[in-house]
């Protein structure tokens, strides 16, 4: 798969094609693993040293597929973790569970949690949660909501002019370490974001302000030229209101897309974003780019190539400022890897990578043939990814991500150790 487009089509058709493709993949289960090649480790490198599953999927009803997980730590120890259940990617039955684990994350149970269904009057779903604690025991849940009423059975992407359902973005306090919640209460945005997508959790700077991550959007029917941009909003009420849009990544010709751009605050308060780089003109995925900012987001670097592929996740940050970042490679090694720099804005070395998760079946793509097997190989590729990275109070990092077939995709979580 090389374009947007093409992953929008994909997404769409996936219930028909699912059936063969878990055929496909049940034929070459062997060839998933949760671990690497075996090689010579660098002693840079970091250590996977414990895996688990955080929650099974259930195939064949609402939680077949359950992805977009998160892991956040709170001041009691506790962890905590989300993901969207649904029948399958891209479903009006998609919802929001909650995790805890009490013991660095190797143990979770699930926690009753109110995921919305409905906003500004529309029936809907629940699609990404994001946790932040922006004070002890007071967490801040950011939800975005996708209306399924307006363009009812139609799917999240409109293949044909790249436009998106309509989405809001929907908050919600605990100021219980999340065991009880408000009421859900909607963010404005102007309307140069167009319907807004979450694409990392609202992040709490050194001065107690918190920043909110957009990624802008096309309305569904609208058929002009993608003019994507990425913005942070700031709060300076823990969360009440929130000011007007501040622009970190865009390309004014529309050529280059910055896509689910995940951020968090380093020791000093700078922030640092990674995001997934497409070039529209070329159809080709990029390498990860990155940018920082040492006055709150008001102000960006630019954009730092940083040499390899594609689509980051949320890093751990720790409070020596070293960082742990994980990501899918979906197009060279098909993997879900993990690489670490000594600052924010140092390098990530290749000798510092592990791989948590290998999908190999992708390597099937050469022995078929034409448009439908494309699709299926592509669905391969889409069964896995989107890990996210929290450092642990023991000096190790934790990584969840989802993993399966596009019949069955289960929550996974990996401990990392640096060197």
């Amino acid at each position: 798969m090389s374009t947007r487009r093409t992953f929008m089509q994909n997404i769409a058709a996936l219930p028909a094609l699912s059936g063969a493709m878990s055929q496909l993949l049940s034929a070459a289960t062997s060839s998933q693993s949760t671990a690497g090649p075996s090689a010579p480790r660098s002693a840079q490198a970091l250590q996977v040293i414990e895996q688990g599953i955080l929650t099974h999927c259930q195939p064949g009803t609402r939680r077949a597929n359950l992805i977009i997980p998160t892991v956040t730590v709170l001041s009691n120890g506790t962890l905590l973790a989300t993901c969207r259940a649904g029948t399958t990617k891209d479903c009006d039955d998609e919802t929001v569970e909650l995790y805890e684990s009490r013991d660095g994350g190797r143990v979770w149970r699930e926690r009753p949690f109110p995921a919305p269904t409905s906003a500004n009057g529309k029936r809907g779903s629940a699609n990404i949660c994001y946790l932040t604690e922006i004070e002890p025991r007071h967490l801040l849940a950011a939800t975005m909501f996708v209306d399924r009423e307006t363009y009812p059975g139609k799917p999240l992407f409109n293949p044909d002019t790249e436009g998106c359902l309509p989405m809001s973005i929907l908050l919600a306090d605990s100021f219980d370490f999340g065991e009880t919640w408000s009421p859900w209460r909607l963010v404005p945005m102007p309307a140069e974001i167009g319907p807004p997508s979450l694409t990392t959790a609202i992040m709490k700077l050194r001065d107690g302000t918190l920043a909110m991550s957009i990624e802008t959007d096309k309305n569904y029917e609208d058929r002009s030229k993608w003019l994507q941009k990425v913005v942070l909003f700031h709060s300076k009420d823990k969360g009440k209101t929130w000011g007007p849009p501040v622009t970190v990544g865009r390309d004014p010709t529309g050529r280059i897309f910055n896509w689910d751009q995940r951020a968090a605050v380093a020791p000093d308060g700078r922030i640092v974003t990674f995001v997934w780089t497409f070039d529209s003109r070329t159809d080709t995925y990029l390498n990860m780019h990155r940018r920082i900012s040492s006055d709150g987001g008001y102000t960006w670097s630019v954009a730092d190539d940083l040499g390899f592929t594609d689509q980051a996740a949320h890093p751990a940050i720790f409070p020596d400022g070293r960082v742990v970042l994980a990501f899918v490679d979906r197009f060279k090694t098909h993997s879900i890897r993990a690489r670490w720099a000594k600052d924010v804005a140092a390098p990530f070395p290749p000798e510092t990578e592990a791989i948590l998760y290998s999908q190999q079946t992708a390597a099937r793509k050469d022995f078929m043939k034409g448009t439908t097997s494309e699709s299926l190989v592509d669905m391969a590729l889409w069964s896995y990814g989107l890990p996210y990275c929290e450092a642990l109070p023991d000096g190790d990092a934790i990584v969840v991500y989802y993993a399966g077939t596009p019949k069955a995709m289960d929550i996974h979580w990996a401990r990392l150790r640096l060197p």
